[in-house]
């Protein structure tokens, strides 16, 4: 197969180049240049300049044609401006989801699809195809499903779910069969030059900028009123409801706590405080999930309406377990087993099935039962 591959000079990335050309496969590798060099250089950063010297060396010592693609105009209209939208809007987004969908799998992919038969990428996850017949005769369709990675801590199949289905088909990951021990392994092996590079962390266009000052830098500061939920009585000030989380405890910068944020006020950028916080009461029970993008068929999602599912509703191992209806405006309504503190609308909830991501959507709003 002619592969095009995504590198990042990562040793995920790395490694998964290396397997698809010990496969035999003709690769291409890909850089995608989305430094906001601008936005980064306030802090005295350049930190593109240190990945892409690695990738150099990595494709070289295989002789793998690099090409460097810009994508800094696209990324920022597409990623870093909703980003910002939804921040300012007291939403929750999620930025390396959309550059999945939206560059990765989506500009680049549309870039590239007609010369390459497949996408191939340095992800935590699987795809799987599967033959349906009728009574032994002969195929009928072939589907493919997004399978998650046995390494239950890297798994990524959660920033994959809003990828449209159509593209999944034409995806692959190499390194999605592999523990992450594994991955280090072969890349020892390898002898790959970034071999013990540590793993990156963060969102994928700032490297080690914080979030928070990159949204300080786009949005700016504005004094606000932190106000006791009990009383309703100013207990302090903020700089910006937007730097603020429910549920957080950390950096709210108030004495005789601990004090949490149990709720925002974004039109009159209050942000409210409770010490006598009881986690339970920001538990959410239910909540409405807009704008799903289903990556199984619909007899599928249909057989699943009102049956038990697993949902992820953030990165990382767990799961809970959950009841989802559709609603007739398109919406869905999902009932959890165990309530989940700390919900906000703009945060994506994302279903499972047996192994299988089923798709993900984003969350409106939460209740208490």
């Amino acid at each position: 197969m002619r592969i095009a591959v995504l590198v990042s000079g990562g040793v995920d990335s790395t490694v998964a180049l290396r397997q698809l050309c010990a496969e035999g496969h003709d690769v291409v590798a890909f850089y995608l240049k989305i430094w906001l060099e601008d936005e980064t250089s306030f802090l005295g950063s350049c930190p593109w300049e240190e990945d892409l010297q690695y990738v150099r060396a990595v494709c070289a010592q295989v002789e793998v044609p690099l090409e460097i693609i810009p994508f800094q105009k696209e990324y920022y209209e597409q990623v870093v401006a909703y980003t910002i939208f939804e921040v300012k809007a007291g939403r929750t987004p999620n930025p390396d989801m959309l550059c999945n969908r939206a560059i990765k799998f989506g500009a680049f992919f549309d870039a590239v699809s007609a010369s390459f038969d497949a996408v191939a990428s340095g992800h935590y996850a699987q795809t799987v195809r599967i033959c349906s017949q009728e009574h032994g005769e002969r195929t009928l369709a072939e589907r493919t499903l997004l399978a998650v990675s046995p390494d239950e801590v890297k798994d990524q199949t959660y920033f994959l779910a809003r990828v449209p289905r159509e593209r999944i088909a034409r995806l692959v990951f190499p390194i999605g069969r592999f523990t992450k021990q594994q991955v280090r392994m072969l890349a020892q092996m390898y002898d790959v030059p970034n071999k013990d590079r540590k793993d990156s962390q963060g969102i994928c266009f700032l490297g080690s900028i914080k979030f928070s000052e990159f949204i300080r830098f786009h949005v700016g500061e504005r004094s606000g009123s932190l106000v006791e939920w009990e009383s309703k009585k100013k207990v302090g000030e903020h700089k910006g409801f937007w730097f603020y989380t429910l549920g957080q405890r950390q950096g709210i910068g108030l004495s005789g706590g601990p004090w949490y944020v149990v709720a925002k006020d974004s039109a009159r950028n209050i942000v409210y405080v409770s010490k006598e916080y009881s986690l339970l009461a920001q538990d959410r029970t239910t909540l409405d999930v807009e704008s799903m993008n289903w990556l199984v068929d619909q007899s599928m999602v249909d057989a699943l309406e009102g049956q038990s599912v697993q949902i992820k509703l953030r990165h990382g191992p767990h799961y809970n377990t959950a009841v989802f209806n559709k609603k007739n405006n398109g919406c869905m309504h999902i009932v959890l087993e165990r309530p989940d503190q700390g919900l906000a609308a703009g945060q994506i909830a994302v279903l499972y099935h047996q192994g299988f991501c089923l798709g993900g959507g984003v969350i409106s709003e939460s209740a208490a039962e």
